[in-house]
């Protein structure tokens, strides 16, 4: 059973930082062997919100929530991952649906927009996704920008 925390920056413990910024580079920087600033600075923007999901006590699955304007002009989600011993049971699509309620909650009938990894567009799409823009690398791996319309 994942248990489900949205909390802003200032209010993450040493240790749920410490496992939110181990699993984001173990995903983003190690996996992916795409070395980039994971450390942007937009975790402390005010109105930005983190989605852990934890599985006894270990984090397992994380997502940004970023207001209209520090991203996109739009709502955004960012740093959508799962940590990899925990994939193939369906809990990417658990941590999207509790991103996108969380986004609901937070910023009623706005739109949300995301910079998907172009592989993963399928997956963004069973969720109502739709690509707004063309191919485009960044840090060398092909994104597309992709919106969910209120």
């Amino acid at each position: 059973m994942i248990s489900w925390q949205l909390l802003p920056f200032n209010k993450l413990s040493t240790n749920q930082l410490y496992q939110l910024i181990k699993l984001r580079i173990d995903v983003f920087v190690v996996e992916q062997t795409c070395p980039y600033p994971e450390l942007d600075g937009k975790d402390l923007f005010d109105g930005v919100q983190h989605l852990l999901g934890f599985n006894n006590g270990e984090l397992i699955a994380c997502a940004r929530l970023l207001p209209g304007g520090i991203s996109y002009d739009n709502v955004s989600i960012g740093r959508v991952a799962t940590k990899q011993t925990a994939r193939g049971s369906g809990l990417g699509h658990q941590l999207l649906t509790q991103a996108l309620q969380q986004c609901e909650r937070l910023w009623p009938g706005q739109s949300i927009d995301i910079g998907a990894q172009q592989h993963l567009t399928p997956f963004y799409q069973r969720h109502g996704f739709k690509e707004i823009s063309e191919m485009y690398l960044e840090d060398n791996i092909p994104h597309v920008d992709m919106r969910l319309n209120k």
